[in-house]
């Protein structure tokens, strides 16, 4: 591997977009980029199913995603596709193969990278499906971070008659469906980067997203966030916590800065990266304003955000902190471009998690900006035109204004009570604002002054100071239990709520329940009950419960006032094959305006399926109607209108053709002009069932013909589940030796990565069980279905069925044995399924891990679990959490030297939010090698080791939090240092143990075993007081553990481990509470022996 960093080369436009530059235009050309790249591993074979895994604050689950867990070490030169778009003063390279996104953003007046340029694509483990880079912009939706983050999207270059260029990417987002297209674009006349949203749900129920615009910017010390100047406090993910800002008056992600304050002058502002010494977040809770952004005070130069805070009202900063976790996470992320900062904006949302709803068939358009600044310094203003600065240091002031355009005659003004106190009149454009000092004679506050740059009679920016309310923001709160929660509608918004932000550890089911039990009647409950199991396939008790709600909305009003419950009854009915009264529902549905577009396409669908052409064409008008530019609308017209025939079909093809023109990126659209051809296959599968559904089935067939080709790529493997809805489609038209063919392709297809998702995939497989329940491979797809929706008794009889039909796929299996456990079997038959599979694939790392989780739950002996992971081979030590593993076995079978030895020997690649793992199990076998050495009298070795520990090395790829306990190492320096007659070292190390707290460790302390070392070392001080507070913390925690709900905290944020069995916590929780009482009496009985 080359050592060599090599800077990304940008290649000169070619002679045509040469010459629109030169005439002050926009520029847009296509030229790879050879860029220094690690590539990810090829992502697991397995689905994983990780439900209660938390995210970014929310759901980390990621099926039907193929997950990676692992980059590959060796660095090569890749060829990436890349956009480039420029102007006189911008230049961006966009990359369509990593989401869209922007990779470079350069101010062309300064020579800055106004957004971090990366020189390296060096993924780490921090994107929800695995591999995730740094740098440039990032755009996440319908979740953080983009699922779809290290995947290719769609392009097209619309060039407008205004001389503006848009660059638009377009994909189906990999989890919901939904459709997302953003336009990157530039004029010729500002200096501003235009981004053009559009969030469309093609689903038929309702979706929740967030948008998060991801600016990353280098930092350093003097690098400055800002933010409107009406910004009193900041909150954490969730609101779970605040502060104020910029200066934190209060302990914030367990640094206490007003104590750091008190030592260094400024400790305390977090506007500054480099006072922030652990990974943080923080985002407003509110402003009157639309900006914010970043200044580098070296280069002189920064940029602001822009958006309209009615419905971006997000604006946070991330970093990963500048101290040994950040400087780990800079190594994973870059080779030589060093720290940044993340500067976010939020559309629709402003906190982490913080989701809105989307209906069906809704479309949601919103703009987002950018624009570089110049020598101004941090902006306290700025509108789409111009930016305004203004410091005020006693009597002297300085006064900035950047514009992004070019003016002539720009008027700047500053006043004070009416009074002006200076005016200038210069040229401001951008790369050349405009600054000046000014002596006001006497002291001043800045909010006293007001700042007015105009052009022409009109006010570009002006600054004055908003009425700020110094009340301190809310805080959020975990809901109580359902039974304590008095009011039913409480009951129920707190369901919807976990719904609606994705809750990973909170079922929102029992609160629904919970408000039946009150009133069996209540239709709010019943319909959101109806929604989760119309979700899960459970279309016979969703209907039952929307049957219900019927009742109880029509008991006394016969039209109510909204027609959701109808629509889903409709969409029920519909899947069940009763179309005639899919019809009606869908009929009352349409009384509600706002279901107007998805109860007028039921209608069409069911209308033509009827064999009722002319009536679907009348209720596909109706949908566009409702919504001209909806390319389902258009779509059903299409279809309904070829069903028709004659002039009706040949107008159909004309508006289809404008509405490609207006879209080309739209896939229906594409898939009815003969023209679909996705970088993601999926789709083909995805618009095949979309297109049945209409009428289109022929169609339907060829599409779903052309999936069965495509090959397994990192977005799934579309082969087999389009083979059996071939089989289906081709079932509907009555050709029974093509459904036959295509059943055969389909249980022969490649399996690899065929994770079937959605009401479709399940529909086709139920319809190919129903002719052959004997079918091995349809039974273990639908076991992983089933599995996934939750439904696991019902799993487990598909993938036992799939088992006795003698399947010998290792992915199968091993479903299989996550489904025993995940029903409450025995452990013993799962291991018996595991080992199966292990037999199927020999040496797997993932089965070797998860049959390790198994035999840790079973409780296996050390030594077992040592000779089954042997047995497996050296390469199944590849995974890094088997490692993990591995090292903590070596040193619980008294083999600490071949635990570090081995951990020393490899390097480390750790999930965001799961750092410190590998540091606890290399301090546990450096602890123990130390005991070995000092109870062999090697006193010298001892300190020596421990010493060096003191630095974690960096191959094992994460950086000391300092709030770690790491008390057992400095209690055996201590001692080694004493056995070395180093009195005064040794009392040095115990007094460095026998520290819990302090301002980099202020926030709440969780009593562990670890703790007990710091009483050990306070008792080599002589403190026997502190050590007894020890012994009685570690009683005390021990006695809530044993009190404690079996639950996760409400307001985690990140808990990265790939919870694969569910299995009840309170065996764990209590043997935990058992060792804690246990290490108290044990140093209780030791202190009185010494005595």
């Amino acid at each position: 591997m080359s050592t060599e960093n090599h800077p990304i080369e940008l290649p000169d436009a070619p002679a045509d977009q040469r010459r629109v530059l030169e005439a002050g235009g926009v520029a847009c050309w296509e030229a790879p980029l050879e860029i220094d790249t690690y590539e990810p591993a090829e992502p697991d074979r397995y689905p994983l199913f990780l439900d209660r895994r938390v995210y970014q604050g929310s759901s980390g689950r990621v099926y039907p995603i193929p997950f990676t867990d692992r980059i590959l070490p060796e660095r090569t030169r890749r060829t990436w596709r890349a956009i480039h778009l420029e102007n006189r003063w911008i230049r961006l390279v966009l990359l369509p193969e990593l989401g869209g996104r922007i990779h470079i953003g350069f101010d062309k007046t300064r020579g800055y990278d106004f957004f971090y340029r990366n020189n390296v694509i060096k993924p780490a483990l921090v994107g929800l499906a695995g591999p995730w880079i740094s740098g440039g912009v990032e755009f996440n939706w319908p979740q953080h971070h983009r699922p779809a983050t290290y995947l290719p999207v769609e392009t097209a270059i619309e060039r407008d008659a205004d001389g503006s260029v848009t660059v638009w990417h377009s994909d189906l987002d990999q989890l919901q469906r939904m459709r997302a297209s953003h336009g990157i674009r530039l004029r010729g006349d500002r200096a501003v980067i235009e981004l053009d949203v559009r969030l469309v749900n093609r689903t038929e129920v309702p979706q929740t997203f967030l948008w998060w615009s991801n600016v990353a910017a280098r930092s350093h010390e003097r690098y400055q966030s800002f933010f409107p100047t009406d910004v009193r406090y900041v909150a954490d993910h969730a609101r779970r916590a605040i502060t104020a800002f910029p200066r934190a008056d209060r302990p914030y992600y367990g640094v206490d800065y007003p104590a750091l304050a008190s030592e260094r002058p400024d400790a305390d502002r977090i506007d500054l990266y480099s006072n922030i010494p652990v990974p943080t977040s923080y985002m407003i809770t509110d402003t009157a304003d639309d900006f914010f952004g970043g200044y580098d005070h070296d280069a002189g130069a920064g940029f602001v955000h822009w958006a309209d805070r009615a419905v971006a009202p997000g604006k946070k900063q991330w970093t990963w902190g500048d101290g040994e976790v950040g400087r780990a996470w800079d190594r994973h992320l870059t080779d030589a471009d060093g720290p940044y900062v993340e500067l976010m904006a939020g559309v629709f949302t402003d906190n982490q998690p913080d989701f809105s709803w989307l209906q069906p068939g809704e479309t949601r358009r919103f703009s987002q900006y950018w624009y570089p600044i110049q020598e101004i310094g941090p902006a306290v203003q700025a509108t789409l035109e111009a930016a305004v600065s203004l410091e005020v240091h006693g009597s002297q002031t300085r006064v900035g204004v950047a514009t992004t355009a070019e003016f002539e005659s720009v008027r700047i003004e500053v006043a004070r009570d009416g009074a002006t106190l200076a005016e200038w009149t210069h040229r401001v454009a951008p790369g050349r604002p405009f600054t000046a000092d000014l002596d006001l004679a006497a002291p001043a506050h800045r909010d006293e002054l007001v700042v007015r740059a105009s052009a022409g009679g009109r006010t570009l920016v002006e600054w004055r100071a908003h009425r700020a309310d110094a009340a301190e923001p809310w805080v959020a709160t975990e809901p109580p239990a359902p039974a304590d929660i008095a009011a039913s509608d409480e009951l129920v918004l707190t369901g919807i709520h976990l719904v609606q932000y994705r809750h990973p550890t909170r079922a929102a089911e029992p609160y629904f329940r919970e408000a039946l039990r009150r009133d069996p009647g209540d239709s709010r409950a019943r319909l959101a009950l109806a929604r989760l199991a119309y979700d899960r396939g459970l279309l016979g008790e969703a209907l039952e419960h929307l049957d219900l709600a019927v009742e109880r909305l029509t008991r006394r009003n016969l039209n109510p006032e909204r027609g959701d419950v109808h629509l889903l009854r409709g969409l029920v009915l519909e899947r069940l094959g009763r179309l005639e009264e899919a019809a009606d529902a869908f009929g009352k549905a349409s009384w509600d305006g706002a279901l107007a577009l998805p109860a007028a396409l039921g209608r069409s669908r069911t209308a033509l399926r009827l064999g009722d052409a002319r009536r679907a064409l009348e209720f596909a008008d109706a949908a566009a109607a409702a919504s001209p530019a909806s390319p389902q609308a258009i779509a059903a017209r299409v279809v309904a209108a070829h069903a028709v025939g004659g002039a009706t079909a040949a107008a159909a093809d004309a508006e289809l053709a404008a509405a490609r023109a207006l879209d080309p990126l739209d896939p229906l659209l594409a898939a009815l002009a003969g023209e679909l051809d996705p970088i993601d296959a999926r789709t083909l599968v995805t618009m095949a069932h979309e297109l049945h559904r209409m009428g289109a089935t022929p169609l339907a067939a060829e599409l779903a013909r052309r999936a069965e080709a495509a090959p397994a790529t990192a977005f799934g493997n579309p082969a087999p589940l389009a083979g059996y809805a071939s089989a289906s489609f081709h079932r509907a038209t009555g050709d029974a030796q093509a459904a036959a063919e295509a059943l055969h392709r389909a249980r022969t297809a490649d399996p690899r990565w065929a994770f079937p998702s959605g009401l479709d995939d399940l529909a086709v497989l139920e319809a190919a069980l129903a002719d052959d329940p004997g079918d091995a491979r349809a039974n273990g797809y639908l076991g992983c279905w089933l599995l996934d929706a939750g439904r696991t008794d019902d799993a487990l009889r598909a993938l036992d069925a799939a088992l006795a039909a003698g399947i010998d796929d290792p992915v199968v299996w091993r479903n299989a044995a996550v489904a025993v456990v995940n029903t409450g079997g025995a452990l013993d038959e799962a291991d018996r399924r595991y080992r199966r599979a292990l037999e199927l694939s020999p040496g797997d790392a993932r089965l070797v891990f998860e049959r390790d989780q198994l035999a840790a739950l079973s409780g296996a002996s050390v030594a077992d679990r040592i000779s089954a992971i042997e047995a497996a081979g050296p390469g199944a030590l590849v995974r890094d959490d088997l490692a993990v593993v591995w090292a903590g076995l070596l040193v619980d079978d008294a083999r600490p030297a071949e635990a570090l030895d081995f951990l020393t020997s490899r390097r480390f690649q750790p999930f965001e939010g799961g750092e410190g793992r590998v540091i606890a199990v290399w301090d546990r076998a450096s602890c123990a090698v130390a005991r070995e050495l000092l109870a062999a009298g090697d006193a010298a070795a001892a300190a020596d080791l421990l010493e060096r520990g003191t630095h974690v090395p960096e191959q094992l790829g994460e950086g000391r939090h300092p709030a770690t306990v790491v008390a057992e190492r400095f209690v055996l320096l201590g001692d080694a240092r004493d056995r070395l007659g180093d009195r005064a070292g040794a009392e040095l190390a115990w007094r460095r143990g026998a520290r819990i707290g302090g301002p980099l460790a202020a926030g709440e302390h969780i009593v562990s075993e670890a703790d007990a070392w710091v009483g050990a070392a306070r008792l080599r001080l002589g403190d026997l007081a502190g050590a007894e507070e020890i012994w009685t913390s570690l009683e005390q925690r021990a006695a809530a553990l044993e009190a404690a709900a079996d639950r996760v905290d409400y307001f985690a944020t990140s808990l990265p481990e790939l919870l694969l069995f569910r299995v009840d916590t309170a065996e764990r929780r209590l043997a935990e509470a058992e060792r804690l009482r246990r290490a108290a009496a044990d140093r209780r009985s030791g202190q009185a022996a010494a005595a």
